[in-house]
């Protein structure tokens, strides 16, 4: 009997010598002429341990890692085939505490099938949620999506099943799916971790939207920094359609949509929902005033559902096992599970899916393991570049959008970014006014211009030059820009700015100056 054994393909253990490692083993089996296959899986999520390789047995699959070129020949001596042991053993996969502990629905199959094994993916519950939905009527669809308490996953926490009712109920010649899938977040890695791992799933949540909003186009508008994804969900997409998922008659239902895959061209701002469709439709990336809404008219002026990769992704199981079910985990308004990415100065760093209501404490000091770098926790961002900066002081929070909201702070992406003590909270404030003064598309200008004057203010803060004034005066800036700019890249800039002034004020006052000795 083959054995199977299985390296990420994933662009995180790309980065950490996963192909090399692929090669190196395929040869040595060659050499050996042993019978055993490799199969490029998605990532576990476990990035520290990248990359991970593993062994199918008879009693499950068997870990390995972090795996390097050298160590395949020692590996292979120990009996990798039979999942023996060796130093780099881990043991079961599933076992893991960083796993075993996780409570995976969206990403339940990433990283156990090959990607682009429709047979793999239907062997693991996959499609079961859209044959339940060709069955049902749109409306009944919707109300369960509704039901489930789904709210978007991308960072506003928007109702999913309320946008889709919008969009069913109005009006439209033709109606669309948009998958924003520009994650461009620092830090964040989720739906590039779907996108590469188990492109089904998305492209199963985008048909069932289709069905359920009388939608018949939908598109996955990509980050151009995600070459493997792209290059992944466009042979999904052609596999998907091959097999009658995709097409004039969705699994047979007599309905029909499609999927086209298309590429960003690296503006940040084009994660904004309408900077997106305004690329979509070929023209500059810049902000549209809103109303109307997108799901009122959209792209091409058509009404448009516009969700996050893990919106949609969580979709299928759902209508596979009811709303109950993903209701049943959770929070107040946060239900279901959200896959948390855990990443800076961190010394388990990766992907932990888990029901809403951890605490921060428990994601970074438990789950993260503290920082790589030994020292004490200062500060963790959450959301991404435009995420407020938490201290220790804070750590109860738990992971809810309206527990965060209440302590001015917002859940995002549901990136973490730690740091240690030696960051200086002042050089962080004045990152996040020059990530805005780059990324700004110039509409508005609160944004285009209040995130170029906090650079400058932040600077003279920083020399020394009458500081008090100059706290005040960005702090003005910060209100202006929250309240006046037209979307979230100026609109959230202030986060980060804010929380580090009001949690690390020590950070912001001048450096004594050093006396001579006499």
């Amino acid at each position: 009997m083959t054995v199977r054994i299985f390296v990420p393909q994933d662009a995180a253990a790309l980065a950490l010598g996963a192909d090399r490692v692929a090669k190196a083993l395929s040869q040595e089996i060659g050499t050996r002429g042993l019978d055993a296959t490799i199969v490029r899986n998605g990532s576990r999520g476990l990035h520290w341990l990248e990359p991970l390789v593993e062994v199918e047995t008879p009693e499950g699959r068997i870990a390995y890692g972090p795996v390097k070129t050298s160590d395949i020949a020692s590996l292979l001596d120990a009996g990798l085939v039979t999942g023996s042991y060796h130093p780099l053993c881990l043991g079961k996969t599933e076992d893991l505490p960083f796993l075993k502990n996780q409570t995976r629905l969206t990403f339940a199959r990433c990283g156990i099938i090959d990607p682009l094994s429709l047979d793999d993916y239907k062997a693991n519950d996959g499609l079961k949620g859209l044959a339940k939905a060709v069955a049902m009527t749109s409306a009944d669809v919707v109300a369960q999506v509704t039901e489930s308490g789904l709210r978007g996953r991308g960072g506003a926490g928007f109702p999913t099943g309320i946008k889709w009712k919008t969009v069913l109920d109005t009006a439209g010649d033709r109606k669309y799916i948009v998958c924003n899938a520009d994650e461009g977040d620092s830090g964040t890695f989720a739906d590039r971790m779907i996108m590469e791992g188990d492109p089904f799933v998305l492209i199963e949540g985008m048909a069932i939207a289709g069905l359920a909003t009388l939608a018949t186009k939908g598109f996955v508008y990509i980050r151009s920094e995600y070459p493997h994804a792209i290059a992944t969900m466009t042979e999904a997409v052609g596999i998907a359609r091959a097999a009658g998922i995709l097409g004039p008659s969705v699994m047979g239902c007599g309905r029909a949509f499609d999927i086209e895959i298309r590429t960003g061209a690296g503006a940040y701002v084009c994660g904004e929902e309408t900077a997106l469709l305004n690329s979509l439709e070929g023209k500059r990336g810049i902000v549209r005033a809103k109303p109307p809404l997108p799901a009122h008219k959209g792209l091409f002026n058509c009404p448009t559902v516009i969700n996050n990769v893990i919106s949609l992704a969580s979709v299928p199981v759902i209508m596979d096992k009811g709303a109950a079910f993903y209701k049943d985990f959770g929070m107040g308004r946060s239900r279901g599970t959200i896959p948390i990415q855990i990443a800076g100065n961190v010394k388990h760093g990766g992907l932990y899916e888990a029901a809403f209501g951890l605490t921060l404490g428990q994601i970074v000091d438990e789950i993260g393991g503290g920082t790589a770098s030994g020292r004490p926790v200062k500060a963790v961002q959450v959301g991404g570049p435009l995420g407020a900066y938490f201290p220790r002081a804070l750590f109860d929070t738990p992971f809810d959008y309206e527990a965060f909201a209440a302590k001015d702070g917002l859940i995002g992406h549901a990136g973490i970014t730690v740091f240690d003590d030696t960051a200086d909270m002042l050089k962080q404030a004045r990152f996040a006014m020059e990530f805005c003064a780059i990324e700004s598309c110039g509409k508005c200008t609160p944004c285009r211009i209040g995130s170029t004057r906090g650079v400058e203010t932040a600077e003279k803060i920083a020399q020394g030059i009458e500081p008090e004034k100059n706290l005040a005066l960005l702090a003005d800036l910060c209100n202006t820009m929250k309240f006046g700019s037209l979307c979230a890249l100026g609109g959230f800039t202030p986060y980060p700015v804010t929380s580090a002034m009001n949690h690390f004020p020590d950070d912001f006052r001048p450096a004594p100056l050093v006396e001579a000795a006499e």
